[in-house]
């Protein structure tokens, strides 16, 4: 039987939107649209009604024939169960692309309106990329009030539920709350026993921003993460003690921050392992002891679109 996954309350304007405290992640890389959709499917039959992707992950054609084929199947009654989250791609980080490009995620979700509709990455490209990484000339700063303005615009027309960011720092949301009609109701970022995040998790709480995490097992076997997580004897000796895996345990860790996360993979078990966390906690003993796990670098913008001065100063506030 599948497992029920709890649900966080936002609030983002006049809607009241009730987003899975886990979802499936599509992020890059990809097996092949066959494999990732047939994964989706068994996500949904393992109780997974959240889906991360973004235009850069080249994830949403196949995300939505999946939505579409689940209906179908009667894996769920209609789109309607499904709490969709896209991302602004920073090639159209501009007021008069931010609609256009929803639209063209739209088209290839085969969706009407997505539930969350969030700026990817806290800067722009200076023109089309079909490559990274890039040419730092290429990375620019974000003109934050008119490219918000444009993701106001799509909650206006109806186009995405809730609007927020990804990657940003607190001087980045204090900056933007200040401007913002439509405050952000969500910052996605990367949180893990080894990213640990505290001073903008706890701004983002304060000023009644939800959080997301990525990555939250560290981002192994990825280009820009490890496997300090996955292979902590820290986490080891805890999953032992509660007869759990290190996965679990370290999921569990970011859910108790009082935070959501966005997990990848497309093994049936793993799946059903990574929303096996609700019914069990950590004590306090074992907080304490993941409170001192050795910390590394966030993932790194540089590591991702190339290094650039922006990009480091980026870097070094998250």
């Amino acid at each position: 039987m599948a497992k029920a996954i709890p649900e966080i309350i936002l609030s983002c304007g006049n809607d009241i939107l009730a987003m899975p405290v886990i979802g499936m992640g599509t992020a890059y890389p990809a097996a092949d649209p066959e494999t990732d959709k047939a994964a989706v499917l068994e996500a949904i039959k393992a109780g997974y009604r959240h889906f991360d992707t973004a235009l850069v992950y080249g994830s949403e054609k196949y995300l939505g024939q999946a939505i579409s084929d689940a209906v179908r199947l009667g894996l769920i009654k209609s789109r309607s169960e499904v709490f969709i989250t896209t991302k602004l791609f920073a090639s159209f980080a501009e007021k008069d692309l931010v609609v256009p490009a929803l639209n063209m995620s739209l088209r290839n979700l085969q969706l009407e309106y997505v539930d969350m509709y969030i700026i990817h990455w806290p800067f722009k490209f200076g023109g089309e990329v079909k490559s990274m990484p890039v040419a730092k000339e290429m990375v620019l700063p974000l003109d934050l009030k008119s490219v918000w303005g444009g993701m106001e615009e799509c909650k206006r027309l109806g186009l995405a539920r809730g609007i927020g960011v990804s990657n940003f720092t607190c001087n980045m949301l204090q900056d933007l709350l200040s401007i913002a009609k439509i405050p952000p109701v969500l910052n996605q970022l990367e949180m893990s026993p080894a990213w640990q995040t505290k001073k903008l998790n706890d701004f983002c709480k304060a000023k009644g921003i939800h959080v997301t995490a990525y990555s939250p097992l560290g981002g192994a076997n990825s280009r820009v993460g490890d496997d300090r997580v996955l292979c902590s004897n820290i986490l080891e000796d805890i999953a032992k003690a509660k007869g759990k895996t290190t996965a679990q345990v370290s999921l569990r860790w970011v859910y108790e921050q009082g935070v959501s996360m966005v997990t990848k993979s497309n093994n049936k078990e793993r799946m059903k392992q990574n929303v096996d966390i609700f019914d069990w906690s950590l004590t306090d003993e074992e907080l304490e002891k993941i409170s001192h796990f050795p910390q590394r670098k966030a993932v790194t913008f540089a590591s991702i679109v190339g290094p650039h001065d922006l990009i480091v100063d980026i870097d070094a506030q998250l």
